[in-house]
């Protein structure tokens, strides 16, 4: 049977070429197009016999391909089964040229559309091989469309998605609006690898202030835990990992513009960055700030905290419906409990202590009488009483005779004032 080679619609002299150029804009290897093509080949091939009504299921197929002009012949055997390690031993086969005749327009139409889609499989392909290396790292893109909850994001060469578990609840979203995400994996689906993004992830925070503090990414600030609550509060401790470097003062930067770029690319979600002590107490004091004059007793047995918060200060160290101890407790990994710290004043017992007057005067022997206590009156009774019983008189009876002398004067004024209202009464009726 006479060998019919596969035209490639190019010069031979130039297919080496066309060839190398391929791979060279791709970014492919040339021998994985190459293969690509023998594919393609043997694929025009079967649809052509089954259009002549023949089983190509039947044979196993090569091609030979000359990588210099183009040409090609495909060579078919008998099928042979693979062995326990799922090779196939095809020295012994007979190979036979089956190339039909008149293998021209339609079956290269056909190896057209085949060598273009296995070509844009090897580029994705390529493509992933390099996002899988910038896994964990933040990229730019546009948002393209929506896909129900999820978001599909242009990334330039390929497309993401962010699915609706990694949106900022409260976060709006426009169509061709630019914004960074976290590259946070990528996964197997029925249509490929696919690239999830985030703007959700803790990871996110921390990317973003590596991004606008150097000393995080030179070592010289350690980012020691993230705490957040997507769309509404982040909490970050960082310590510092070089001798004279301010940790807190490096992420907020002068006047506040390191931070407020982290803040405004969350879309204003307030962002707390605490100094972390490797004291548990002090840590757990520093993650509950706004809120200050703590007492905290711990119990590392269970990783429980007790804090104590001064009653001005009870409302912040728990935070809106609990979100600060909350954020506080994911932070330093401590179960938190708030409670309202009591301080107790000295109560001062008049009757427990007798009260000594020493060189008393007229005016200051007033008062001793009002603190009820033997000694104090039994000196100065004899000041102020008019009659000579009054000294051999229970000190009782004559704090309650005294006591109805004030409150005489007082009783006859108020039927008086009664009076008075009633007379204006009809005085206001008449006018």
């Amino acid at each position: 049977m006479p060998a019919i080679f596969f035209n490639m619609q190019t010069p031979r002299t130039e297919f080496a070429q066309a060839i190398k150029a391929i791979a060279m804009e791709r970014g492919l290897d040339p021998e994985i197009i190459l293969d690509t093509i023998k594919q393609a080949i043997v694929a025009a091939y079967k649809k052509d016999a089954k259009d002549r009504g023949e089983d190509p299921e039947l044979f196993d197929y090569d091609v030979v391909l000359n990588s210099t002009n183009g040409e090609a012949r495909i060579l078919a055997w008998d099928h042979i089964e693979a062995d326990e390690d799922g090779k196939v031993d095809t020295t012994a086969a007979e190979k036979k040229d089956v190339t039909p005749p008149g293998f021209g327009r339609i079956a290269a139409q056909t190896a057209k559309q085949v060598i273009h889609q296995k070509i844009r499989e090897a580029e994705k392909g390529a493509i992933m091989g390099e996002y899988t290396e910038r896994v964990g790292s933040l990229v730019s893109g546009m948002i393209l469309r929506f896909e129900g909850s999820d978001v599909r994001v242009d990334l330039g060469k390929t497309e993401g998605i962010m699915p609706s578990g990694e949106r900022v609840p409260n976060e709006r979203l426009n169509l061709n609006q630019r914004m960074s995400f976290l590259l946070k994996d990528i996964v197997e689906t029925p249509r490929g690898q696919q690239i999830v993004l985030s703007r959700a992830d803790s990871q996110f925070v921390k990317k973003l202030f590596e991004r606008e503090v150097p000393e995080i990414s030179s070592g010289s600030v350690i980012v020691n835990g993230i705490a957040r609550e997507p769309g509404v509060r982040t909490k970050i401790s960082v310590s510092s990992g070089q001798s004279g470097v301010d940790p807190v003062g490096s992420c907020v930067g002068q006047k506040g513009v390191r931070v407020q770029s982290v803040t405004n690319e969350l879309g204003g979600e307030r962002v707390d960055i605490v100094m972390f002590n490797e004291d548990p107490a002090e840590y757990i004091k520093a993650a509950l700030s706004p809120a200050d004059g703590l007492a905290v007793t711990l119990n590392k047995k269970e990783k429980t905290a007790r804090v104590k918060a001064p009653t001005d200060q009870l409302s912040l160290a728990i935070g809106r419906e609990g979100q600060n101890a909350r954020l506080a407790s994911k932070l330093t990994d401590w179960k938190i409990d708030i409670e309202e710290l009591v301080v107790k004043g000295k109560k001062v017992e008049a009757a427990a202590e007798p009260v000594v007057v020493e060189e008393a005067t007229p005016s200051e022997e007033v008062a001793p009488v009002e603190t009820k206590t033997e000694e104090t009156q039994t000196e100065t009774v004899p000041a102020k009483t008019k009659e000579e019983k009054a000294e051999t008189a229970p000190v009782d009876t004559v704090a309650e005779e005294q006591k109805k002398e004030e409150e005489q004067p007082v009783v006859p004024e108020i039927p008086a004032e009664k009076e008075e209202v009633v007379a204006d009464t009809p005085v206001s009726d008449k006018s």
